[in-house]
């Protein structure tokens, strides 16, 4: 009988070790899950931080397709980036949910005659964002998307509105791009003066905006503007805008250089108005297409 009790006692005993055995290798598992989860969501977290360092608005977009790579600062000869660049704020903060268009009322107005009016005033963390938006904001009566243009831009004959214009706005834009890792600062002298420059030194990331810029006229047609991207809807608007679309199609063979011409010039001759009234359309980019190509 001892003996029996004996050996069912050395079989609980057994049993009991088993079963603490396959909880400690249970909990060893999972831990190891848990472990690896937490690498992987570190990993995920380390691809959004980078996704966010190079992420670039549509006026550092722009301003890089403008830039000469090796001599960093746009041509001499581009007098229509300025007011390009202006279009690109107001377009950037109705994306954002910052701007939009009032409302049209009974008498439906034109989108040149509609008035921007301050959505939100959340700052948007770009301090050239957030001074355009500043005055718009506290601008009594509102002003059309053309006047915030020309003000931003400081063309205007008004002496008592030219402090709505945004100064070294292409200094502060490639200052922007070099704390993203995109451009390098250096000195030129230029005989009877010397000029701060910005070259390239990020060329995946100018090459990436480039391939970004082609895709969307050739492998990613859509023949359909309110089935694009909004931000690459509005940056192709822009780049042409300001006279720098040129550069991102000069590598192109000629076939697929006339295509994307093509298409662009498909895009121009679209009617603002009747785009801007089309479901999900956002009005306040179609007011600027239409400050630029009326």
């Amino acid at each position: 009988m001892a003996s029996l009790t004996q050996r069912n006692s050395g079989l609980v005993q057994r049993r009991t070790e088993a079963s603490r055995s396959a909880a400690a290798a249970e909990k060893d598992r999972s831990s190891g899950e848990d472990e690896h989860e937490s690498r992987r969501g570190e990993e995920d977290d380390d691809d959004q931080g980078d996704a966010k360092e190079t992420r670039l608005t549509l006026m550092e977009e722009v301003l890089l397709l403008g830039l000469k790579d090796r001599e960093g600062y746009t041509s001499f000869w581009n007098d229509c980036i300025s007011s390009g660049l202006r279009g690109c704020m107001l377009i950037e903060l109705a994306i954002r949910g910052r701007l939009q268009l009032e409302a049209t009322g009974m008498r439906r107005k034109s989108l040149l005659t509609r008035k921007v009016i301050c959505k939100s005033d959340a700052p948007t963390g770009d301090m050239l964002l957030d001074e355009a938006l500043k005055h718009v904001k506290e601008t009594q009566p509102p002003e059309t998307v053309q006047s915030w243009i020309e003000l931003l831009s400081g063309e205007t004959w008004n002496p008592l509105k030219l402090h709505y214009q945004l100064r070294n706005v292409r200094e502060r834009l490639a200052k922007n791009l070099v704390e993203k890792g995109v451009l390098t600062t250096e000195k030129q002298n230029f005989l009877l003066f010397d000029m701060t420059t910005h070259p390239l030194t990020n060329n995946t990331i100018k090459q990436r905006l480039v391939r970004k810029v082609q895709e969307a006229v050739l492998e990613k047609w859509v023949n359909d503007p309110q089935r694009m991207d909004k931000r690459v809807l509005a940056l192709l608007f822009l780049a042409h805008s300001s006279d720098v679309l040129e550069n991102a199609f000069a590598p192109l063979l000629d076939d697929q250089y006339d295509l994307a011409m093509k298409r662009v010039r498909m895009l121009l001759d679209l009617e603002p108005e009747a785009e801007a009234a089309k479901s999900g359309a956002n009005e306040l980019l179609w007011a600027v297409v239409a400050a630029f190509t009326k």
